[in-house]
């Protein structure tokens, strides 16, 4: 059976909530494989909301399993709240239904403490973080000096790791003007959440290779956008995982081999939430009007979301690094009654035209769009499930950016309802 990867491949905020709940009806599991509680997935199900940051959408819907990989970062006290907000809305969730790697690094009160007080240093350039921990949380995985979820299991080994990590982190604390931890009370806090997180542990490699081999559908969840990647974004504005599609191998224990689809989520505009280069974005009535009617506020801080008109550069550009097999396009409807539509097919840079954004960030900064234009549509697209629903401009509109970004479109959205979807090829399809 065939297994799919669902990536972002903008800046985030492209609607792979909807998408991945509209998937994982067909899937046997779902798997989060990187990234934290900083990354918002809204889900829209006969009519309730329910608004997830950290638990794969899987997990709202009965008779699936839902997985959180070794890739993630995992606040053990958001955890509980999320799953205790979820249990209040009727979502079931047990350990059959959610497993947790036991190799999962922890985030600690002290991550978001030192990703806070980073931010508030003026001497150098903000990153724009959520403030929750998810970078400081990475150095300490990198850095060999995580608590990980295996680890509250022992209390002798659970002291060794947090000492460990206090050497580092008072250290750094007191370069910040912090105090130092409170040894006793971490200790005290984690031994307290330990069973709340333990009733979930598994060793997910496994599970995962044996759902496999049994001939389950697996669906990999990717929070984020492919160009916040460590790796390949808009460095160092970015996130602190790789996000890009290839991270779902090592994010989960399962072999790269045993993925035969990825599905990139593309939103018919660009839009971005914090700092960095945006060459296509817009200060003008248009950028205002994409804003209003895609309500571009971020689900998990409410920080209002830049707009801009679609970039195929960077689409065409994360399609490559992620090894898209095709993409969900969504919002169309935001675009409805817009006279004119521009797309962004190049850059100019220093006198020069660019097929691709470049590395350096200075460079970045100084990219200017270069743009196609082409007539818009006055009738409405919200709700369309059949081409033969869409205006003849908006189809026109569809294609041209298959060909900008030469990756074909495999399924498309028209508004957050789960039924309003066009499906033109199945990534489920052996």
């Amino acid at each position: 059976m065939a297994n799919v990867v669902v990536v972002g491949a903008q800046w985030g905020d492209e609607g792979k909530g909807k998408i991945v709940d509209w998937l994982s009806e067909r899937a046997d599991v779902i798997a989060r494989f990187q990234g934290g509680h900083n990354a918002g997935h809204t889900l829209v199900i006969d009519g309730e909301v329910f608004k997830l940051s950290l638990l794969p959408s899987g997990i709202v819907r009965g008779g699936k399993l839902s997985v959180i990989g070794n890739g993630v970062v995992l606040d053990p006290w958001h955890l509980e709240k999320e799953i205790a907000q979820l249990r209040g809305q009727g979502v079931t969730i047990t350990p059959e239904t959610l497993m947790i790697a036991e190799n999962t690094p922890l985030i600690l009160p002290i991550h978001g403490e030192l990703d806070r007080a980073r931010e508030e240093q003026t001497a150098v350039a903000k990153i724009g973080t959520t403030g929750r921990g998810i970078g400081p949380a990475y150095e300490d995985k990198v850095g060999r000096r995580s608590v990980r979820v295996a680890d509250l299991a022992d209390d002798a080994t659970l002291e060794l790791r947090v000492d460990r990590a206090l050497v580092h982190h008072d250290a750094l604390r007191r370069g910040l003007g912090l105090e130092p931890v409170d040894r006793e009370k971490l200790l005290a806090d984690l031994r307290a959440i330990a069973p709340s997180v333990l009733e979930y542990a598994a060793p997910v490699w496994k599970i995962l290779n044996e759902k496999r081999r049994a001939g389950k559908r697996i669906l990999f969840e990717g929070a984020q956008g492919a160009l916040l990647d460590i790796d390949f974004g808009t460095y160092p504005f970015v996130t602190s995982s790789n996000v890009i599609a290839g991270q779902a191998a090592t994010g989960t224990g399962i072999g790269p081999g045993s993925i035969d689809f990825v599905l990139g989520i593309v939103k018919a505009y660009t839009t971005r939430v914090g700092e960095g280069p945006f060459p296509a974005e817009l200060d003008d009535a248009d950028g205002q009007r994409l804003g209003e009617r895609g309500h571009e506020f971020g689900t998990v801080t409410g920080r209002k979301r830049r707009c801009g008109w679609f970039d195929a550069v960077l689409v065409r550009q994360t399609c490559a690094t992620s090894g898209v097999s095709g993409i969900s396009f969504t919002k169309l409807d935001v675009l409805d009654g817009f006279e004119t539509l521009k797309i962004c097919v190049a850059y100019e840079l220093d006198g020069k035209r660019l097929d691709y954004l470049p590395t350096a960030a200075d460079q970045q900064a100084r990219c200017k769009p270069i743009y196609e234009e082409m007539p818009g549509w006055s009738q409405s697209t919200e709700g369309a499930r059949s081409w033969a629903d869409l205006p003849a401009e908006a189809i026109k509109y569809v294609r041209r950016v298959e060909e900008l970004i030469e990756c074909p479109v495999a399924l498309l959205s028209t508004s957050p309802e789960r039924e309003d979807t066009i499906l033109v090829t199945d990534p489920f399809a052996d």
